[in-house]
């Protein structure tokens, strides 16, 4: 192999890389593995793709660069025969209401395109075809496809006046400002109670359109128009993106009802758009088919006229059908979309692009993905590859490991025991190594022989929820259920929807982001920040205060953040690390108190693992570190803002969160747990949650993961397969019986890793 067909990377030190020095082969796929925490993503992430995509900004404009994010060097030496990276990792796709499944692919240009070509009756071109036109939209919703409505019941309380607060929303309470727009109106009587009003009165506070009022009271402003609540409300709030809009988000989601817009029932269209067709269906039918069934619909067009065309479309929708996704439909919006979905989404934009010679990064492309779905995931990074390409990809999965052309096991450990690169070769000679990735690897796989099955369940009956088949399940208190399945098949709708519409008592631990501020990190979130504060300020005998970068102890010239923001007028905002702190926060005096030759400072920069170790003296603060060591995030610093952290480490932060609380006992739903996390961290998961059913809890898992399903005592297996084509109980018992379930391709699967040992 010439030196030209390979990455040569060497001293790299980026956060707890212990000056790597290796060579990756080019065109090859490449697997990065190891515990979380190891260094996987410092060198794939930090150091290989930020390297990438620095050197590829400098080729811009100043103009142009200032418009892109901005990467600062890694602590890498030195990076030869690098390519252009392309990362496609799990943050989720997000955008505006107007972005759906099909816009993001760019699947609906192609089949406005169909439309505009074989249509009947033709009525235009292929731009009105899109709900964003001003002809091709429902001039009811603007193209959105739903309407929000105000919920009157949740707004007003008819028991009650103006006066008295009747209008339950912030700015219309007594003495706000929207306020006095009703009470100094002089239409209506502000002491008489709601549900005593006139169906004329009700309407003129409701829904009265804009007016100039005829003889007002003094106390109304000389250009104020008098209009109804709702009207206002509409206006200020639901209508236009404003300040508002996000300061009272909370109280809006509260007042304010999404339904489908009546008139184009969803499909954001016009009638004239939904009056042409092709075999029977609107561009508006079409789009709210399942994307199997539009590949049907899509395959029995037979046009001489679109054969190009068609075979765009059918190549798109055939990879979404071989990433697992082919029970979304075009209309889907792109915000309702999952981590795992949004990395898929991507994977497909790139697999039908022209470019070759690139480095394609992935970030555990497996999240998400059922075995049966990781199998044809595998078949595209193998596309990928053989394009042209380099693939790069960081993982856990044991099927995803093994198509890898290279490994590189990062590790022995994880935070500062970790950085070192402790194997590179082939799966076969992993499976030998004595690292941990290959003991794992090879440690025999056993299913669950002993369930705990008492007397009690819970019961769902004739669950009808979205795809949902009027289906009945029990689940047993105070044991381990698994609610298995392909993706799309229920499983969550049968949880989310069904089961806690008919249980109080659940807690939902999910992976979704947890709203924090720019100051908040782990040690502040666990609440043992102030802890660690008292127990400086006890040591030196002075106000805690000024261990804090948010109070006293904060340098002045960052005001405790670390950084310097610079207005540079006509160009973005550029973030420079504080001068006077270095980015540690603190006034340089806070900075001379030492305990046990660390400062505050110092303390933050430890990982959990390494605070226990120096507060081993401070039992209740042990006690609650130890926590988080045992949901596997030992490695994280105590400083590390929360926004830096994975889902996976968010839902395991809120099950130690969880576990650290005194509630009573409930039912605990966790979604994929197994996110992010080494195989061998997997029997840690599960003794947590043994301890948490000993407890008198109720353990609910929704998860893909074989050695998690492996070990539960019951399980509810859905399919048998997505969308229209899944919602059916295939299985409802232990895991052994699961086994001999013929329809299951979850049995399957365990049948398969059972038959490896």
């Amino acid at each position: 192999m010439s030196s030209k067909d390979v990455i040569v990377i060497q001293k790299a030190e980026e956060n707890n890389l212990k000056q790597l020095s290796l060579e990756i082969p080019k065109h090859k796929i490449t697997v990065f593995t190891g515990v979380s925490g190891s260094g996987k993503s410092s060198l794939v992430f930090d150091t290989i793709a930020a390297e990438s995509q620095r050197l590829l900004n400098e080729t811009y404009s100043t103009y142009i660069q200032n418009q892109l994010p901005h990467y600062g060097r890694p602590k890498v030496e030195k990076i030869e025969n690098l390519p252009v990276s392309i990362v496609i990792d799990q943050k989720r796709i997000g955008g505006n209401a107007r972005s759906t499944v099909g816009t993001i692919t760019d699947l609906l240009s192609y089949i406005r395109l169909l439309y505009s070509r074989i249509g009947k009756p033709f009525i235009g071109y292929s731009n009105i075809f899109s709900f964003n036109h001003p002809e091709g939209m429902c001039p009811h919703c603007n193209g959105l496809g739903e309407k929000e409505d105000v919920d009157i019941d949740a707004l007003i309380d008819f028991n009650k006046s103006l006066n008295a607060g009747a209008i339950q929303f912030p700015t219309f309470q007594p003495g706000g400002w929207r306020w006095t727009r009703y009470v100094n109106s002089g239409l209506f009587d502000n002491d008489k109670k709601i549900k005593d009003y006139s169906p004329n009165e009700l309407n003129l506070l409701l829904y009265e359109k804009s007016k100039t009022l005829k003889s007002p009271p003094k106390e109304w402003h000389k250009t104020a128009k008098y209009e109804g609540v709702i009207i206002r409300i509409q206006k200020a709030f639901l209508w236009k993106e404003s300040k508002g809009k996000k300061t009272y988000q909370k109280e809006l989601k509260r007042i304010v009802q999404k339904q489908a817009c009546s008139y184009c029932n969803g499909t954001r269209y016009n009638d004239k758009i939904l009056s042409c067709k092709i075999n029977g269906l609107s561009i508006g039918e079409l789009c709210k088919l399942s994307i199997v069934d539009c590949l049907k619909f899509v395959e029995a067009i037979d046009s001489s006229t679109t054969e190009t065309v068609v075979s765009e479309i059918t190549k798109r929708l055939e990879t979404l059908i071989e990433v697992g996704l082919g029970y979304l439909s075009l209309d889907r919006s792109t915000s309702t979309l999952s981590g795992g979905e949004s990395q898929r989404i991507k994977m497909v934009r790139h697999l039908n692009s022209s470019l070759s010679d690139i480095v394609y990064i992935f970030d555990e492309p497996s999240v998400g993905l059922h075995p049966e779905d990781v199998s044809r995931m595998n078949k595209l990074l193998l596309a990928i590859r053989d394009k042209g390409n380099t693939v790069l990809v960081v993982e856990h999965d044991p099927d995803m490991i093994k198509i890898a052309d290279e490994i590189i096991d990062i590790g022995p450990f994880s935070g500062i025991e970790g950085g070192n690169i402790v194997f590179k070769g082939s799966y076969s000679a992993l499976l030998k190594s004595d690292t941990i990735t290959g003991k794992t690897l090879r440690k025999p796989f056993i299913i669950n022989e002993a369930p705990r099955i008492g007397k009690e369940f819970m019961v769902i009956n004739d669950a009808g929820s979205h795809n949902l088949k009027h289906l009945s399940v029990q689940i047993p208190k105070h044991a381990l259920t698994v609610i298995t399945g392909v993706a799309g098949s229920g499983k969550s709708t049968l949880i989310s929807k069904e089961l806690m519409s008919r249980y109080s008592d659940i807690v939902w631990l999910n992976q979704k982001r947890i709203h924090t501020t720019v100051r908040s990190n782990l040690a502040t979130y666990m609440g043992f920040y102030d802890e660690i504060r008292r127990l400086f300020g006890k040591y030196f005998n002075i106000s805690s205060a000024l261990f804090s970068y948010n109070s006293k102890g904060a340098c002045e010239n960052c005001n405790g953040l670390g950084k310097v923001k610079t207005d540079l007028a006509f160009m973005d905002d550029v973030e420079l690390v504080c001068e006077v702190c270095n980015g540690r926060r603190f006034k340089p005096e806070v900075l001379e108190y030492y305990i046990n030759d660390k400062n505050i400072d110092d303390v933050l920069l430890l990982t959990v693992d390494e605070a226990i170790s120096f507060l081993k003296g401070e039992r209740e603060l042990v006690n609650r570190l130890s926590i988080l060591q045992k949901v596997g995030l030992g490695y994280i610093q105590l400083g590390q803002s929360l926004d830096t952290f994975s889902g996976g480490e968010i839902q395991r932060l809120k099950l130690a969160t969880k576990l650290n609380s005194k509630e009573d006992k409930s039912i605990v739903v966790f979604d994929e747990p197994s996110t992010g996390l080494h195989e061998s961290d997997i029997q840690n998961l599960l003794i947590l949650f043994n301890n948490l059913i000993d407890e008198g809890n109720t353990v609910i898992l929704i998860e893909h993961n074989l050695s998690l399903i492996s070990q539960a005592d019951w399980v509810i297996d859905l399919g048998p397969e997505a969308g229209e084509k899944g919602g059916y109980l295939l299985y409802e018992g232990t895991i052994k019986g699961l086994l001999e379930c013929k329809r299951s391709v979850t049995a399957k699967h365990l049948l398969k890793h059972l038959a490896d040992n």
